[in-house]
C-alpha cells in the first residue's frame, strides 16, 4: 500500500530538495549562490520551527553546518590539489606528446591510446587537469590530420567519466556516496572494491567510443586556425597624432575598406556619439567593432589605432619587455573570472597581462563598454597579450583553459615527482594502511615540503562551487533522513516497483539516477540519493551495497548533456 504522508518538515525538506535540484541546473544563477541559498535555508528552517528527533530536538548549526568538514568534502579538496600539482609540474604532458606524435602513422590505435590514457589516469586524477591537458595537444593533431576536432574530443572526455567509475576516488561523486553509506552503518568500501563491474561495463563503452563513437559524431570541416574563425567584440583606441586622429568617418571608412563595420563611437565615459559620415574622431576614441584577430591587427596598423589604451600598455610592457604573445583565455565554471569582470580581479596587474578583446561564447552578450567591466561567464573567450612568463603563470593560478598556440611544448622541463606521490597515496590507501583522507592528506604535506606546488596552486584548485553544491547537498541528504523523508521516497519507489524483480529494481534505480544527473549536477544526486537506495535495499531486505553501487555508476553517467 502506498505509505503514509511523513512530517511537515519531511514535506518541507522534500519541497526544498526539488527547488535546491532545480537552481543547481540554472545558468543564471552561480552555483555556489544556489548552495548558499540552500543552507542558509534550512537553517532557518530548523531553527524558527525546530524539530525533535528520538525526545532529542536538533540543533541545527551543529548537525548541518558539520557539513563543511565531511571527511569525503575534505578528501576531495585534498586529490584535487593533487591533480593540480600534476598539472602545473606537467607530468603527464611526455605521455601526451607521445600519443599526439604517432597519430599521423597510426590515428585508430592513437586514439585508442588517448582513450586509455584518459580513462586511466582519471582513476586516480579528478578528470578536470587531464582534459585541460589533452584539448591542446589534440586539437593540433586533428588540424594535422584533417579531421574534426570532435571526433576526438568528444570520445575522450567520455572516457574520463568511464574511467572515473572504476575507483572510490575516480571523481568526487564515488568519494561522497562512499562517503555516505559509511556514515550510515554500511562497511566501508575499499578503493578497487567495484573496480570489476566497471572495468566489465567500461570495456564495452570504451569499444564503443573507439570504433563507433566517432561515426556518429558531424563530419565537420577541421578547426581552422583561431584567428581566422573566432570573432571577436574589441575597442579598439583613437591615438594622439595617429592616421585616424582628426579624420572623418568617410576617410576612415575609405581607408579601411567595406570590411570594417563600427558598431558605435564612444567619446568619454558616458557619451557615445552618432555614426554619421562627417563625424571627425578625437584622440581617446573608442570604436567598437567586431571582427576576426587577423583583421584587427590589420585595422589596427592600417589606421593608426591601439587594441589597449596606451597608459595600461606602458605600464604593462616595462615589464614585459619587447617579446609579446597572444593566448585565448577561456573563461570555465568556477574559475577566478566566472561571473565576475576582469577589473574585480585586478587581472592586468596580477598576471602582468593585456586583455585586448573578448568573444561572446555561450552568452552572445553585446561589449558595451570596457572589456574589464564586462561580467563574464563560462564559455566566453578574452584574448589578451604579454610575455611567455606571464601567459605560463596565467596557466598555473587561474584555472582556465589557456591556449597560448595549438601545438605542444615538450621542451619545456617536467617533473614526475607529483605523479610518485599520488601512486604512494594510491598504494597506502589500497593496502588499507591508511584511509584515503589521511592519505591524500599526507600526499599534499609531501608536495608542499618537497616544493612540487605552492600554496597559491593549492588554493587555485579548490572551487567554490564545488564545495558549497556538496555542502548544500549533504544538508538536504542530511535533513531528508533526519525527518524521515527519505523513508517515506524509500517507500514509494518500493510501492511503484513491487511487481518488478530485484534486477529490475536495481535496472530502474541506476536509470533514475543517470536521468537525474545529466539534468543537475551528479554530486547533488549523488549525495541525495544515497541514503534513499540505503533505505530502499533495507526494506526490500536486499543487500545495500548493490544499491549504493547503482547510485554511484548511475550518478556518473552524465554523457547526454553539458549540464551533467
Amino acid at each position: 500500500m502506498m505509505p503514509d504522508l511523513p512530517s511537515i518538515h519531511a514535506l518541507v525538506v522534500m519541497g526544498l530538495t526539488v527547488v535546491g535540484l532545480y537552481l543547481f541546473s540554472r545558468e543564471w544563477i552561480p552555483i555556489e549562490t544556489s548552495g548558499l541559498l540552500i543552507l542558509v535555508t534550512i537553517l532557518s528552517l530548523f531553527f524558527i520551527f525546530p524539530y525533535s528527533f528520538n525526545g532529542n530536538p536538533v540543533n541545527p548549526i551543529a548537525f548541518f553546518i558539520t557539513s563543511f568538514g565531511n571527511e569525503a568534502l575534505i578528501t576531495i579538496c585534498l586529490l584535487l590539489a593533487i591533480g593540480k600539482a600534476i598539472e602545473v609540474n606537467g607530468s603527464l604532458q611526455p605521455l601526451i606528446g607521445f600519443l599526439s606524435k604517432s597519430w599521423v602513422s597510426h590515428p585508430k590505435l592513437s586514439l585508442l591510446g588517448v582513450l586509455l590514457f584518459g580513462a586511466f589516469f582519471s582513476a586516480f586524477i579528478n578528470n578536470t587537469p587531464i582534459v585541460v591537458m589533452l584539448i591542446p595537444a589534440l586539437i593540433a593533431v586533428a588540424q594535422k590530420a584533417e579531421i574534426s576536432s570532435s571526433k576526438i574530443l568528444m570520445p575522450m572526455g567520455m572516457a574520463t567519466l568511464i574511467g572515473g567509475m572504476s575507483t572510490t576516488i575516480g571523481t568526487s561523486t564515488n568519494l561522497l556516496v562512499v562517503g555516505i553509506a559509511n556514515d550510515m552503518g554500511l562497511e566501508t568500501i575499499q578503493l578497487f572494491d567495484f573496480v570489476l563491474p566497471a572495468v566489465m561495463a567500461g570495456s564495452l563503452g570504451m569499444l564503443f567510443l573507439w570504433l563507433v563513437g566517432p561515426r556518429l559524431l558531424p563530419n565537420d570541416p577541421p578547426r581552422a586556425p583561431k584567428k581566422e574563425t573566432r570573432i571577436f567584440e574589441a575597442a579598439l583606441y583613437v591615438d594622439a597624432d595617429g592616421f585616424t586622429d582628426g579624420k572623418t568617418l568617410v576617410e576612415i571608412q575609405e581607408k579601411a575598406g567595406d570590411g570594417f563595420n563600427i558598431e558605435k563611437i564612444k567619446r568619454s565615459d558616458s557619451l557615445f556619439v552618432a555614426k554619421i559620415p562627417s563625424i571627425v574622431f578625437e584622440a581617446g576614441d573608442r570604436i567598437y567593432v567586431k571582427d576576426t584577430l587577423e583583421n584587427l591587427q590589420e585595422y589596427q596598423e592600417l589606421l593608426g589605432l591601439s587594441l589597449f589604451e596606451e597608459e595600461v600598455a606602458e605600464a604593462v610592457e616595462t615589464e614585459i619587455g619587447s617579446e609579446v604573445k597572444l593566448a585565448e583565455v577561456v573563461i570555465t565554471s568556477g574559475s577566478l573570472l566566472d561571473h565576475t569582470t576582469l577589473n574585480a580581479q585586478q587581472f592586468t596587474n596580477r598576471f602582468n597581462l593585456l586583455p585586448i578583446a573578448l568573444h561572446g561564447g555561450k552568452t552572445g552578450a553585446e561589449l558595451t563598454g570596457d572589456i574589464s567591466l564586462k561580467t563574464l561567464s563560462p564559455g566566453d573567450v578574452v584574448l589578451v597579450q604579454g610575455s611567455s612568463e606571464s601567459i605560463d603563470n596565467l596557466k598555473t593560478n587561474a584555472n582556465m583553459l589557456v591556449i597560448e598556440n595549438e601545438t605542444l611544448d615538450l621542451t619545456r622541463k617536467r617533473s614526475f615527482l607529483p605523479l610518485y606521490i599520488m601512486l604512494a597515496v594510491v598504494v597506502t590507501a589500497a593496502s588499507g594502511l591508511l584511509p584515503i583522507s589521511i592519505a591524500a592528506m599526507l600526499g599534499l604535506a609531501a608536495m608542499l615540503i618537497f616544493k612540487a606546488m605552492k600554496w597559491s596552486d593549492v588554493g587555485n584548485a579548490m572551487s567554490i562551487p564545488i564545495i558549497m553544491l556538496i555542502v548544500a547537498s549533504l544538508s538536504l541528504g542530511n535533513a531528508l533522513e533526519l525527518t524521515g523523508g527519505s523513508d517515506f521516497l524509500a517507500e514509494s519507489f518500493v510501492f511503484l516497483t513491487q511487481a518488478m524483480s530485484m534486477g529490475m529494481i536495481l535496472s530502474v534505480l541506476m536509470l533514475l539516477m543517470a536521468l537525474l544527473t545529466n539534468v543537475v549536477s551528479n554530486n547533488a544526486a549523488a549525495v541525495i540519493g544515497t541514503p534513499i537506495a540505503i533505505n530502499i535495499a533495507q526494506q526490500l531486505g536486499a543487500p545495500p551495497e548493490a544499491f549504493v553501487l547503482a547510485v554511484l555508476f548511475g550518478a556518473n553517467m552524465s554523457f547526454i548533456t553539458p549540464i551533467g
